[in-house]
């Protein structure tokens, strides 16, 4: 239910006091702090931890998509956007940067995201306290791939949820909105409060804001609060990592029987 309100006109009659209320809705936007892909990728201490040092960081690509989307509901319906995000500092510049395209605070919770149940588990702290409409989240970070965090952050809210959404339009406290399947697009209609698992297409690529001088000045008085996390037990932890097999060597053939050969008796893909 949205309970985010302000009285924006009182007036009165012969009868009776008419107070005109004017809903405002409040969004929170769940940002990962990512490798970019052009990163090269390292583990250190025998493979047990991601290795950070000349990696350049970025906002999930899913997140970016949903913090479009939410600056559009900010611009259209006068929406309040925060944005959050469970790490330590080195996290700020990207939140930084997403109060630069135009999130009005920022959250940072102050500790380590260990797991996925862990970062649902601050997140859904922030989302009861903050008493947020909206909760917009990346369907997965493209680091760890795991696609748990939203819907786990639906349950312990108890809000509804979509995942793999690709389109979301908000009339009061309804919602509809289109998500992927397999094999096509499934509509739902739902309500608020409403938890979503954002990606590619809930805004064209072409529509992804990039923040302007304007914007980065004014980030720099923008609120950024650093909140402790909830104490908890990481459920799961990563034991090792490591990178994908090297490419094998690439074999020309001159004509189609022995390329037929080789895709039957070697790839075996024919």
């Amino acid at each position: 239910m949205v309970e985010n309100f302000e009285i924006i006109k009182i007036f009165e009659t012969q009868k009776s006091t008419i107070i005109k209320i004017k809903i405002t809705m409040k969004i929170l936007v769940c940002i990962s702090h990512v490798p970019d892909t052009t990163s090269k990728i390292n583990f250190t201490d025998n493979d047990t931890k991601f290795d950070t040092n000349g990696v350049n960081f970025v906002i999930n690509p899913n997140d970016e998509f949903g913090l479009t989307r939410a600056m559009w509901f900010k611009e259209k319906q006068g929406a309040s956007v925060h944005v959050v995000n469970v790490g330590g500092p080195e996290t700020e510049p990207t939140l930084r940067k997403a109060l630069a395209i135009g999130a009005d605070e920022a959250i940072r919770i102050d500790t380590p995201a260990t797991d996925g149940y862990s970062v649902a588990l601050q997140l859904a702290d922030v989302a009861q306290q903050g008493g947020y409409d909206l909760i917009i989240g990346g369907r997965e970070s493209i680091d760890y791939n795991g696609g748990m965090v939203p819907g786990m952050l639906a349950k312990m809210i108890g809000a509804n949820f979509v995942n793999t959404c690709i389109s979301l339009e908000i009339e009061g406290t309804s919602a509809t909105a289109i998500r992927e399947i397999d094999g096509g697009k499934e509509t739902l209609h739902t309500s608020l409060p409403l938890v979503i698992g954002g990606q590619k297409g809930l805004v064209e690529e072409s529509d992804l804001r990039i923040p302007n001088m304007r914007g980065i000045m004014q980030a720099r008085s923008k609120p950024l609060h650093v909140k402790q996390g909830v104490e908890q037990s990481p459920r799961s932890q990563a034991t090792s990592f490591e990178k994908p097999a090297p490419r094998g060597a690439v074999k020309l053939v001159d004509n189609v029987d022995e390329l037929i050969d080789l895709l039957h008796n070697e790839a075996k893909v024919i």
